[in-house]
């Protein structure tokens, strides 16, 4: 239930301090609140005077109210902690998945990504309101009343220290199974949203295809998974809640059984016997809510585990490295003996890629399926660091990556599908170019080729496109995309990863013309499988198993006869 990184959260040290302060005078209540209804049943039971109730009753009641004021006392001091760190963990999450790219989102899933980053926030809310409370109740209530006990009756306070670690060891072996379980209901539940969200995405497809129903059969049988994880885990946690339910009582009779038995054979008072008993109850009612809103929270803490091994994922240093750039003719960028390879992967990926680029070129990446042309992107863009030092370098300036601030100024990156914001398209094409006129934005978008569809929007420019707005065909969106590149000329880097590969031929047809004139003037790196994209390039880089097998100009290439020509022949035929 608890993880050990929760303390280290900024500002929780203080926090628990001013909490810890608050339980211990709530645990002092308590043991007041026991011990002046005791003496009143006490004088009761003796048939004293009504006077002598009075006290005790006024004792009673204040200590009642205080111990149930402070409970709303530590939730309002904890809720604006609570609420400020969770929405900072949100906006940090977003931020250092923006840093670590879209390696990050491929590895862990779109849908997974969405859910942390919303729902799973939420729990982590819940999470911190619910255990950081429990905790200090149950490391600081018990054993004071354990102290105060031990000093009315020494026996009674034994038996209660020796069953507590009892009933701690039962929980901890019930906990790891409900642990186990709540893990794979996590599991289940991360599979079932990056499944979802990847039907959504190929719905279009799918109807297409005629595959829609199965898919959605899928995605029953999934959540399906996720209902029998739920229910699995749904019985241990009430199981377990009886069986400590049950320990508790049982040793609460216990020490009611021998405190009556020393009652009749005259071995202690009426008082502390009745106080410890009241007491009783109490010692345990910590661990008892501890281990009742343990199941309630493990869906928070593995939210916070996940959002918490993102946040402390190993990102790229040294980001200042490379001075202020501005890329032109003289530019130049060079990778030597250039590798990399994935976390937990053991071969790498790309292998000794070596490429000196200078100036501005169209540059062609292609390669079969999964030959490292998006892998290649990425690096250039990045996204990834490569596997050794002063494998990169540019303007003669060794680099440890190229997730540098000043580099990532100079290149605008498009990939497959585009990401569109839910704003209004004008918003989304001065995406680089904040402080864009209208008329800028206007003159980009009709260079892209959106002009006679932005005439036929209600509202133009101004129109709500993205997520539960308007709904963007592939097509345009990559226009959109390409818009952004017309609108920031001072990026004279284009990395284009696969652009037209889910348009038809004729929709990329339309789209090819007007992205040749954004190629003038830049450096681009274009990776595709495309045939008729290599025609415009300058310099092809030729990719297989992650290997730059051959490069040169396609005239250059063509007279080798070599991996380039083989690639030709399987793309012309792949066309056909």
């Amino acid at each position: 239930m608890i993880d050990k990184r929760l303390f280290d959260l900024p500002g929780m040290k203080k926090y628990a301090v001013i909490l810890g302060i608050l339980v211990f005078i709530q645990a002092i209540a308590i043991i007041a609140q026991a011990r002046a209804l005791s003496i009143a049943i006490v004088n009761l039971w003796n048939l004293q005077s009504i006077n002598t109730i009075i006290w005790p009753t006024v004792v009673f009641t204040v200590a009642f109210l205080g111990r149930h004021l402070l409970t709303v006392a530590e939730n309002h001091v904890l809720f604006p902690f609570v609420e400020k760190t969770s929405g900072d963990m949100r906006e940090d999450l977003m931020a250092k998945i923006f840093r670590l790219g879209p390696a990050e989102i491929d590895k862990r899933g779109t849908g997974n990504i969405v859910t942390m980053a919303l729902e799973g926030i939420d729990q982590v809310q819940t999470y911190l309101m619910l255990v950081v409370i429990k905790i200090l109740d149950m490391s600081i209530t018990p054993w004071l009343i354990l102290l105060y006990v031990l000093f009315l009756r020494w026996e009674q306070a034994i038996f209660l220290f020796a069953i507590f670690p009892i009933i701690i060891l039962f929980m901890i072996i019930l906990g790891l199974a409900a642990q186990s379980k709540a893990d794979r209901q996590y599991e289940s539940y991360q599979r079932l949203s990056n499944h979802f969200v990847d039907t959504l995405r190929g719905l279009p497809t799918l109807k297409q295809l005629g595959l829609s129903k199965r898919y959605a059969d899928n995605v029953y049988e999934v959540s399906e998974s996720y209902r029998t994880e739920t229910m699995s885990t749904l019985r241990i946690a009430l199981t377990s809640t009886f069986a400590l339910d049950f320990f508790t009582t049982l040793s609460i009779a216990v020490v009611a059984v021998f405190l009556g038995f020393d009652l009749m054979d005259g071995k202690v008072m009426l008082l502390p016997a009745l106080t410890i008993l009241v007491l009783a109850p109490e010692y345990f009612l910590p661990i008892r809510n501890f281990a009742n809103d343990y199941h309630a929270t493990l869906n928070g803490k593995n939210a916070m585990s996940a959002v918490l091994d993102v946040l402390h994922e190993p990102e790229m240093s040294q980001r200042e490295v490379l001075p202020d750039l501005k890329w032109n003719n003289d530019s130049t960028l060079k990778l030597n003996q250039a590798s990399l390879t994935y976390p937990g992967s053991k071969e790498p990926t790309l292998k000794d890629i070596s490429i000196d680029i200078k100036g501005m070129q169209k540059i062609g990446i292609i390669g079969a399926s999964g030959s490292g042309k998006s892998t290649l992107i990425n690096l250039i863009g990045g996204f990834l660091s490569p596997d050794g030092q002063n494998q990169i370098s540019i303007n003669g300036q060794p680099l440890p990556h190229l997730n540098q601030a000043n580099w990532q100024k100079n290149f605008l990156y498009i990939p497959q599908n585009p990401y569109l914001f839910h704003a209004t398209l004008a918003d989304n094409i001065s995406f680089y170019v904040a402080d864009a006129t209208e008329a800028a934005i206007s003159n980009a978008a009709d260079k892209a080729g959106l002009t006679d569809w932005i005439n036929t929007l209600p509202d133009g420019l101004n129109t709500m496109i993205g997520e539960g707005a308007r709904t963007v065909s592939g097509g345009q969106a990559q226009r959109i995309a390409l818009a952004r590149a017309f609108l920031d000329p001072n990026r004279k880097v284009l990395l284009f990863d696969e652009p037209t590969a889910h348009l038809d031929i004729e929709t990329e047809a339309g789209l090819k013309q007007d992205i040749l004139p954004v190629f003038n003037d830049h450096l681009v790196f274009f990776a595709t499988h495309r045939l008729h994209w290599i025609g415009e390039m300058d310099y092809v880089l030729v990719m297989d198993h992650g290997r730059l097998v051959e490069q040169g100009t396609p005239d250059q290439l063509a007279q080798r006869n070599g991996d380039y020509v083989k690639l030709r022949s399987e793309m012309e035929a792949a066309d056909l």
